[in-house]
């Protein structure tokens, strides 16, 4: 992938592969709806896990809760865990994530990665780009989330980011109905986030999921009053009917191409 970094003022953005991955000035309300909505409501959580996320955002957040043990975070390209790791206006951004001894960072595919390890963990949190190609698309599939599902604890939770349910709503509401066949619980919400608009994300479990009473000290967006809300959608956002993603019929990349060249149009 072809990563793109600019800095106007104070704000600085990552582009990869053309695509705008955050702005520094609003990827907090992002990097927060990811991880606490989730990550709050486990009891006792001690393993995490982060599947792409080389940018170390999704790894302050989620470094927020002192009882974790460890955080593996699995990212295939091995030039963006470095520049986020050594670039002191990046590690400004990330918290210096990539230093503390909780993490342990692998640069791999995670399809392969999650088939040949046997881990268990207590939350994931998904961070893969949006699926616009078959090979990105192969991560939003059935057989991706079975294969997910076996590395979760029993009362472990797993956030996606899940594109825009406002600009690509029937991309979203597939990944949805994909997560559901594939014997997950799911759980969807969105937030706004001022660089990207509507973006939505998928909570999912094997058991039942209750809001967390207690949010991390320090958060700049969630409290316990907005928290609830992310899982209320309006009219324009709310679920229409969607295929199913699998490896040998990825409907996803298709619906996926056709909302966001309407929006270019």
């Amino acid at each position: 992938q072809r990563i793109v970094l600019t800095r106007w003022k104070d704000d600085v953005r990552l582009f990869l592969s053309s695509h705008l991955q955050f702005s520094s000035r609003d990827e907090y309300r992002y990097h927060e709806a990811l991880v606490h909505p989730g990550l709050a409501a486990v009891p006792a959580p001690r393993r995490a896990l982060v599947l792409g996320g080389g940018d170390g955002l999704a790894l302050r957040e989620i470094l927020k809760y002192p009882a974790l043990e460890s955080v593996t975070l699995v990212d295939l390209d091995p030039e963006m865990t470095r520049l986020f790791a050594t670039h002191p206006m990046l590690t400004r951004l990330n918290g210096g994530a990539f230093s503390n001894p909780k993490v342990r960072v692998i640069n791999a595919d995670a399809f392969p990665w999650l088939e040949s390890n046997a881990g268990s963990y207590d939350f994931v949190a998904v961070d893969f780009p949006d699926p616009t190609n078959f090979s990105l698309g192969k991560l939003y599939t059935t057989a991706f989330y079975r294969l997910l599902a076996k590395h979760l604890s029993r009362q472990g939770l797993v956030a996606v980011q899940s594109t825009s349910p406002l600009f690509a709503r029937q991309s979203y509401w597939c990944i949805v109905e994909t997560m559901r066949q594939a014997g997950f619980k799911t759980y969807p919400y969105h937030v706004y986030v001022p660089s990207f608009g509507e973006w939505g994300f998928v909570l999912a479990g094997a058991a039942g999921y209750q809001p967390p009473a207690k949010l991390p000290p320090g958060l700049r967006f969630l409290n316990g009053d907005n928290l609830g809300q992310l899982f209320a959608f309006p009219v324009d956002m709310q679920e229409v009917p969607a295929g199913v993603n699998r490896l040998n019929d990825q409907v996803l990349v298709r619906y996926y191409d056709h909302e966001w060249a309407e929006i270019a149009h």
